[in-house]
């Protein structure tokens, strides 16, 4: 079934435009800070005279922030707007960069903490304002937000050593470059919020207390547990997969470039699927052909991981099935929802379950390798929860709503 509208769709005005581009700039806002940190972390180790193991903790903190903060975005924006959250979520993302950019070792950490926070707000905010302003066209505005977001990943993996070395500015300098970007997304953003009474009437509405909790719906667990194994295997695959690499033969440099190729290769994948999903009664063959790709992404590494025309083919496969697994995810909250509230209620539900999944895996898979000193049973983990992913996925793409 498909979900119904809760609004008119708007039409094309400067007001709605401008709401399109702010939510294009807060989408570039949803990845950067976290991505520019994973190159730069041997400098930050070394120079804040830090153990590798302290370090590795500044990629895991946003999740943990993320985990927390996605439970309670939902009450937030209920109580103050979802458009005023989106404004505080994008001030407490400059204050952690700003603050994380000091570099010292209590402010890199605090700042983390900060970067964390403010995404997750928009992380799961931002669905339920697609849902709200846009609900006849969920597929084409859930790709625009998540192709975005995609670009700047990939970007902030990208530009950080170029930034930090080539120009000289040093990884504290390299890391504030992305506070132009969270001003750019306020300044937009900003008149989104000045009408206090459309605010209020659109924004804050009253909670139906005859539904069931939403934790006790099996297709938002099914959303949720989808959304937390692609989150798993995405986390996973950026830390480990370098060194996955090295180790069947591939210098590091490559492996590191292989990394940023497999990014790449989910920008269309991630603008593509959201709009396919919401053409479709139910959203099964999508899952089934993202679980096709990724386990053969992940196999084909048994084959040769050395080989270079193997390993670009599977890096290719893999990024692709990414792209799609969390741009599909993405558009399940709207689409299993029946209104914007449930979307944000949805939306935090699964980001916070999800995003805590995600904290756990990187370290459970290095944790592996220091039991087994092999690559191969957590190659193996990746594929078994490629299938579980598909198995929970075929439930969440059901043409059903939560109650």
């Amino acid at each position: 079934m498909k979900s119904t509208s809760i609004t008119q769709t708007q039409p094309v005005t400067t007001r709605n435009a401008l709401l399109v581009f702010g939510i294009i700039l807060v989408s570039f806002n949803l990845r950067p800070a976290i991505t520019a940190v994973g190159p730069l972390i041997g400098s930050i180790r070394q120079d804040l005279g830090i153990s590798n193991g302290i370090a590795g903790f500044l990629t895991t903190l946003p999740l943990l922030s993320f985990a927390v903060f996605s439970f309670l975005a939902p009450r937030l924006g209920i109580r103050y707007g979802q458009k005023m959250m989106i404004l505080a979520g994008l001030i407490a993302l400059l204050m952690g960069i700003l603050v994380r950019s000091i570099g010292m070792v209590p402010t890199v950490f605090i700042g983390t903490m900060l970067v964390g926070v403010g995404i997750a707000i928009m992380n799961v905010l931002l669905p339920s304002i697609i849902k709200t302003h846009y609900p006849e066209k969920i597929g084409l505005m859930t790709g625009t937000y998540t192709a975005s977001m995609n670009v700047f990943a990939a970007l902030g993996s990208g530009i950080s050593i170029p930034l930090a070395v080539h120009l000289g500015l040093g990884w504290e300098k390299s890391l504030l470059f992305w506070a132009f970007v969270s001003v750019l997304a306020m300044v937009v953003w900003g008149p989104q919020i000045r009408k206090s009474s459309e605010q209020k009437r659109n924004y804050q509405p009253k909670l139906d207390l005859s539904e069931p909790s939403i934790w006790r719906s099996a297709i938002a667990w099914q959303v949720t547990v989808f959304m937390g194994l692609q989150s798993f295997l995405f986390y996973c695959t950026i830390a480990w997969l370098p060194e996955i690499l090295n180790g069947s033969g591939l210098d590091i440099s490559t492996a590191g470039w292989m990394v940023s190729i497999m990014q790449l290769a989910g920008i269309p994948m991630a603008f593509f699927t959201p709009i396919l999903a919401d053409r479709f009664r139910n959203q099964k063959v999508i899952v089934i052909l993202i679980g096709i790709v990724y386990f053969t992404g992940v196999a084909i590494l048994f084959v040769d991981g050395g080989n270079f025309v193997f390993v670009t083919l599977s890096v290719l496969l893999i990024g692709l099935g990414q792209g799609a697994s969390i741009s599909l995810s993405l558009v399940l909250l709207s689409l299993r929802a029946s209104s914007s509230e449930q979307a944000a209620q949805l939306s935090g539900m699964a980001q916070s379950v999800g995003y805590l999944l995600a904290a756990i895996g990187p370290t459970l898979v290095g944790g592996l390798f220091d039991w087994t000193h092999s690559w191969t049973i957590p190659l193996l983990l990746f594929m078994a929860i490629v299938i579980i992913m598909v198995g929970v996925g075929l439930g969440a793409g059901r043409d059903r709503s939560l109650y």
